[in-house]
């Protein structure tokens, strides 16, 4: 996982930022000073997003889903799926659940424990 940047340890750059962040949908640089996020992925401060196509980094703006309107489905599917979690981070926090688990060859007991876990319930 990269490391999460905080922009209250850089408060000279904070308004500047800002401001860049109402103009900014997307950018790809080749400024040397972005040349240390390269092959990065994650967010800064729920304010950048960067991500990565192929060999270059894209830097955009936090997606702001404060507007969207869940159905009673969408609900309930997202809590399916943080039970899942909650089941699968279960399984492998046990040393002894996650050592007799069964997993095919190749996938991890994590992933392994949510796909059993949906396939269970079914809506």
């Amino acid at each position: 996982m990269a490391p999460v940047l905080h922009l209250a340890y850089f408060p000279v750059y904070t308004k500047a930022l800002n401001l860049i962040l109402k103009q900014l949908i997307m950018a790809i640089t080749n400024n040397p000073a972005w040349k240390g996020f390269k092959g990065t992925s994650g967010t800064v401060s729920k304010s950048l997003v960067f991500k990565n196509y192929e060999d270059k980094t894209v830097l955009s703006k936090y997606p702001d889903m404060t507007q969207i309107k869940r159905t009673d489905n969408q609900v309930t599917l997202q809590n399916r799926f943080k039970e899942a979690v909650r089941f699968a981070k279960e399984i492998i926090s046990d040393p002894i659940k996650k050592a007799t688990y069964p997993v095919a060859k190749g996938k991890t007991v994590y992933h392994t424990a949510i796909k059993d876990f949906l396939a269970t319930l079914q809506v």
